[in-house]
């Protein structure tokens, strides 16, 4: 894909996880210019704002830490340590360089991941949860690796969650999770240009019980 044109269309059109190691490979060192900047990107600091609202706090996991948008708004809240994981190396390269993070892994998240059970105090992930990306299957293993009373707070795009299985399967994690919430938010600023520019997405925040 290299030379070609990375946009928002391209990216919830990927179908693989090797898709994605290949379209975020030849985005990775333009990425927060050419997306984040121009789209007056929200996700990350409005889902670091919800994890501190409930008390989250470190070690916090980034999942899909992309170029560490999230990680550098978990600092500026004074959050920490925080740990990186994404399928891009070179995302994930971009993020270190930012001096937020501990630790970086490159792991697919749908697949079981190189890490501790209960390593974590909390989970925070902003745009990985949706089509092309990470279904909700991947919560399974993060719950996993996180602590009981453990936070989390992630973003799920409006247009996905119900029909890519988030709805029911938050339902069917009763018992497991406690104090679940959503909330809508705008992922995009308002001087957001083109047909996303006044997509909606989800806040979903809760507690492993």
């Amino acid at each position: 894909m290299t030379g070609d044109k990375h946009d928002l269309d391209g990216a919830y059109a990927l179908k693989t996880p090797g898709d994605s190691v290949r379209y975020y490979r030849d985005w990775a060192t333009k990425y927060d210019a050419d997306f984040a900047e121009a789209m007056e990107y929200r996700s990350p600091s409005v889902i670091a704002g919800a994890y501190a609202a409930m008390g989250g706090a470190g070690p916090v996991l980034d999942v899909g830490a992309g170029t560490g948008l999230v990680g550098e708004a978990l600092a500026r809240a004074g959050i920490g340590p925080i740990d990186g994981i994404d399928i891009s190396a070179e995302m994930l390269a971009v993020a270190a360089q930012k001096s937020a993070y501990r630790d970086t892994v490159t792991a697919d998240l749908t697949q079981p991941l190189p890490l501790a059970d209960a390593a974590y105090a909390g989970c925070i992930s902003a745009g990985t949860f949706t089509t092309g990306h990470v279904g909700p299957e991947a919560l399974a293993e993060l719950l996993r690796i996180t602590r009981l009373g453990g936070c989390f707070a992630v973003t799920v795009h409006s247009a996905f969650y119900e029909t890519a299985g988030f709805a029911a399967f938050f339902e069917g994690l009763a018992g497991r999770i406690a104090d679940f919430r959503t909330e809508p938010f705008r992922i995009y600023g308002e001087g957001a240009a083109g047909d996303h520019g006044s997509d909606i997405g989800w806040i979903v925040t809760f507690r492993k019980a």
